[in-house]
């Protein structure tokens, strides 16, 4: 592991033993949208649970159900534990990137976007739109895809993203990169909680429904300069259930399976489910276990 990585994982365990200390700078032009969510809980989940459901029959190592208006915890299980987040960090990326630049802004992809895993179909020199690159990141989970996007924040978007997350107050939230890939074996691009994912989510989807929504459809197609781009979603396991609204999904070694979700429980009462820490399939199946149960309950 080299210094550069070895310092991350200092810091990396200093954000676990303090509860989130942000060494970046504070960017003004960030917006605040902190007045769009419900006063955050101190802990995530101090008043009793809506519903009681086994923590054991979870596989997620956490898990939350939030609701999205009121910022009522319905369930918590080890909801304000730190943990790798994978590719929700696009979450905070797109409400990030949104918050300063019109989604009609145009981009140019450059090589450095392209280095991260995977392969979307963006090429080098090719200009597309921001609304769709944030598309494609939301999704299909494109990393070239928000990396280019984060990168439209011009100098050092990971600090703006950690600003925002800071003055939304998500305060075990601590942002590496702008995909959530593992930096190494051991350290992960991003760290969170399910509670902070959950108001994150929830803050997204009253911002940016337009965009978030788009998850529930079976692939996603936009126009990628010289030719169109054609994506399937990464949240095709959840269209079965009922009220689903929009999902972001998230899976790397260290993080195992992650997934937060939007559904309508109820006519008047919609609400964020999330996993983390569960596996790549068991995520699907913990968040229908949580939502059933909670519709169980009503």
């Amino acid at each position: 592991m080299n210094t550069a990585y070895r310092s991350i994982g200092v810091g990396v365990m200093a954000l676990l033993l303090v509860g989130g200390a942000f060494g970046v700078g504070v960017y003004a032009a960030v917006r605040s949208t902190s007045a769009h969510l419900p006063a955050a809980a101190t802990d995530g989940g101090q008043k009793a649970p809506a519903f009681l459901l086994d923590a054991s029959v979870l596989e997620a190592k956490a898990a939350v159900l939030y609701d999205v208006h009121t910022g009522a915890v319905l369930y918590q299980k080890n909801a304000t534990e730190a943990l790798p987040l994978a590719s929700l960090t696009k979450l905070m990326a797109a409400q990030t990137v949104l918050s300063l630049n019109n989604p009609a802004t145009l981009v140019v992809i450059t090589a450095e976007d392209l280095r991260p895993e995977g392969d979307s179909g963006l090429k080098p020199g090719e200009t597309m739109a921001l609304g769709d690159l944030i598309k494609l990141a939301l999704v299909a989970s494109s990393n070239d895809a928000i990396t280019a996007a984060a990168a439209s924040l011009g100098d050092d978007p990971i600090a703006k993203m950690n600003t925002a997350a800071r003055e939304l107050g998500l305060t075990k939230t601590l942002f590496y990169n702008a995909t959530g890939l593992d930096i190494t074996e051991r350290v992960s691009g991003a760290y969170g909680s399910a509670y902070d994912v959950a108001r994150l989510a929830s803050l997204f989807y009253i911002d940016h429904a337009d965009f978030f929504e788009l998850t529930t459809l079976p692939k996603i197609q936009v126009d990628g300069g010289n030719k169109e781009i054609s994506l399937a979603a990464t949240a095709l396991p959840l269209q079965d259930i009922p009220g689903f609204v929009a999902a972001k999904t998230g899976y790397t070694t260290l993080a195992g399976g992650n997934l937060v979700a939007i559904f309508d429980l109820q006519p008047g009462t919609t609400v964020a489910a999330v996993v983390l820490g569960s596996t790549h399939e068991g995520r699907f199946s913990d968040i229908k276990t949580i939502i059933e149960a909670a519709r169980a309950s009503l």
